[in-house]
């Protein structure tokens, strides 16, 4: 049996993948930006806030998002504490990670086991919490 030809994939396909999803990245935050989702009703709607009427731990996300846009980072914490918390996170490890390629030090793993863990742990956490009584500063 003859085998197929080897296809090589061509070197330009990440790099064109990456700037068709940061086009579609800052498209995305420039509708955001200008159509606020506390009153434009065309955003998406959380099922699971509509079903049970508690919050997830992404309600809020959109909204701390407009609100990081417009410079209001208290606003954004009340919105969503745990979005803020991952981004600042996901920032430091990715300037953590372009220090170790600048030094030429071998790639790691963007994410460990153990961070993965822990991120459901928060995550599950953040969502029973926001929900409490005595939390509702959590909630957006």
């Amino acid at each position: 049996m003859i085998a197929p030809p080897r296809l090589n994939r061509s070197s330009a396909l990440p790099w064109m993948a990456a700037i068709i999803l940061g086009v579609a990245l800052v498209m995305g935050l420039a509708v955001l930006f200008f159509f606020n989702p506390s009153t434009n009703g065309f955003y998406p709607v959380c099922l699971f806030h509509q079903w049970t009427g508690w919050n997830c731990p992404g309600c809020g996300g959109t909204r701390a998002t407009y609100a990081l846009l417009h410079g209001r980072f208290v606003k954004a914490f009340h919105d969503n504490a745990l979005f803020l918390f991952c981004l600042a996170f996901g920032a430091g490890r990715a300037v953590w990670m372009g220090i170790g390629k600048l030094r030429h030090q071998p790639p790691v793993p963007w994410w460990s086991t153990w961070m993965l863990w822990s991120l459901l742990v928060l995550t599950l956490g953040f969502g029973v919490i926001r929900n409490l009584p005595g939390f509702g500063w959590l909630s957006p």
